[in-house]
């Protein structure tokens, strides 16, 4: 279950956007001054965040008029137009940042993440994301990542038991790693799934042994190592290559026949999408 609670999310959005209030609009634009307003794509791209901005103009003012014309992960090029609305001016300029904001950045994410997943539709290899995501802002850029055509990893600490190298080093080897999750699981009839990081083949041959995880995440391994752990594991359980990846040799790596490439890149190396909000009919 995701921790995330859209409405709180936007009300601290919009304290830190207006404050006590957007003063601009207030000294420009009449009190019953009624407008619309055109969302324009200004770059080609996959487009993201549409549903997000609906909800986002309706929580602030459930008397804005939204009007969808393209939908969520739609191939847009510049000159398109998303969505409009209509209601209050003032409304509309005082929303206008934080739905902006929002979107540009789920495009740019859902743009790139389309582009590497094109690159490697000839292997059955999918793209997953991480937790490199800006805080409080994970909801929107894991949702951008499938929009994108990527698949998304846990959402956060609780709902996986995902072991990476400090765990085992922490608990002291892998052997004694194993032994304690299973004991945990065990002890509190938990359901709940378990990824184990491995940093050598025998690494791989004991979460195999263990038979306790759903998958390997074979982390900073070359391409070559890759491929004799794809090998190994022969499709007992799902295969996760990571670290050290890249768009320069990521299609190398989904050509080993590895389940999944996590890319971190997916969401904190991205440039958004270029869009406009912009008013067209005012009386």
């Amino acid at each position: 279950m995701k921790l995330f609670h859209f409405e709180e999310w936007v009300n601290a959005a919009l304290t830190e956007d207006i404050g006590s209030g957007d003063i601009t609009s207030l000294v420009t634009i009449p009190e019953q001054a009624q407008g619309s307003a055109k969302l324009f794509v200004k770059e080609n791209g996959v487009i993201a965040g549409i549903e997000e901005a609906k909800r986002i103009i309706h929580h602030y003012d459930s008397n804005l008029q939204f009007n969808s014309i393209l939908t969520d992960g739609s191939v847009v090029h510049s000159g398109d137009i998303a969505f409009t609305i209509h209601g209050s001016s003032r409304s509309i300029t005082s929303i206008e940042r934080l739905v902006l904001n929002v979107m540009q950045r789920m495009s740019g994410i859902a743009t790139k993440t389309n582009k590497l997943t094109q690159k490697i539709a000839h292997t059955p290899c999918k793209i997953l994301d991480t937790r490199k995501t800006t805080p409080n802002f994970r909801y929107f850029e894991k949702e951008a990542v499938r929009i994108g055509g990527g698949v998304n990893h846990r959402y956060a600490l609780y709902d996986m038991i995902l072991v990476k190298d400090n765990h085992v080093d922490f608990c002291g080897d892998m052997r004694s790693t194993i032994e304690q999750i299973r004991r945990h699981i065990s002890e509190n009839n938990l359901q709940i799934p378990v990824e184990i990081e491995a940093r050598t083949l025998e690494d791989v041959q004991l979460i195999l042994d263990s038979k306790i995880a759903f998958r390997v995440l074979l982390d900073n391994f070359t391409v070559n190592q890759i491929q004799e752990a794809v090998n190994l594991v022969n499709g007992q359980i799902q295969t996760e290559a990571s670290g050290g990846i890249n768009e320069s040799n990521f299609v190398a790596y989904a050509e080993t026949g590895v389940d999944f490439i996590s890319m971190g890149a997916l969401t904190h190396q991205i440039q958004s999408l270029d869009l406009s909000l912009k008013a067209y009919h005012v009386k």
